[in-house]
């Protein structure tokens, strides 16, 4: 057998508990390891950051609630969220692997520091800024997206519509020429992105790691990020 892949994986943390230790779910790590490659959890320590880019074949952002810049924001919005450690260290990881070209893949909070990093702009409460947006916040509830044709995330998911779970408050609602739209809510909300000028630098609203990876197209994208890290 061939050396795996090995996919840096930054942690999260119990924001809502005090910020004290951090919790990742198990589904990214099987995700990764049924695609193919090997997951190692990136604690949030400055001193790694820069080994972590040169030997690692690429990057997960996992999803998460923590404090992002104003700047990222529409004018008059900020997030809702508390301050995190994650935040510094997950960008120089994010900008070290985008500036090696090394794969990217985005989910939930990821996907949204994946499109601010790339001029993308959010709001931190989608239901209440979107004229007539679903409650994107919720567990265990589904909805529909639309994949258009012609980009990378089409021929991956292979798919035009299918149902995606939701567990997100912020969106990106402004859209940088550096970003293309790869999926939409039936409400309009951006669900996911891919950045122009990276090889591979995809993100997702919805999470891919808690569907059936047989089955569902929208859990596809684990075995195309492990091939493009390959």
């Amino acid at each position: 057998m061939g050396r795996k892949p090995k996919i840096a994986v930054i942690l999260d943390e119990n924001t809502s508990s005090g910020g004290d230790g951090y919790e990742i779910s198990k589904n990214y790590f099987s995700a990764i390891s049924r695609a193919g490659a090997i997951g190692f959890g990136i604690p949030y320590q400055h001193d790694v950051i820069g080994q972590v880019v040169e030997e690692f074949d690429g990057f997960l952002s996992v999803g998460g609630r923590i404090h992002f810049p104003t700047e990222w924001y529409v004018e008059g919005d900020q997030s809702q969220y508390p301050a995190s450690e994650r935040l510094a260290v997950e960008m120089a990881l994010m900008e070290g692997f985008l500036s090696r070209d090394k794969p990217v893949l985005g989910i939930c909070n990821g996907m949204q520091m994946l499109g601010c990093l790339n001029g993308c702009r959010m709001v931190s409460d989608v239901h209440s800024s979107w004229p007539g947006a679903l409650n994107h916040d919720q567990t265990d509830t589904f909805h529909p997206v639309h994949i258009p044709s012609g980009t990378r995330m089409s021929e991956i998911l292979n798919a035009e519509t299918f149902d995606v779970n939701t567990f997100h408050r912020e969106a990106i609602v402004d859209i940088s020429g550096s970003v293309v739209v790869t999926a939409r809510g039936p409400d309009g909300v951006v669900e996911a992105i891919e950045v122009r000028s990276q090889s591979f630098a995809m993100g997702l609203q919805w999470h891919p790691e808690r569907l059936d990876t047989a089955d569902h197209p929208g859990a596809r994208i684990f075995d195309a990020f492990v091939k493009a890290a390959s």
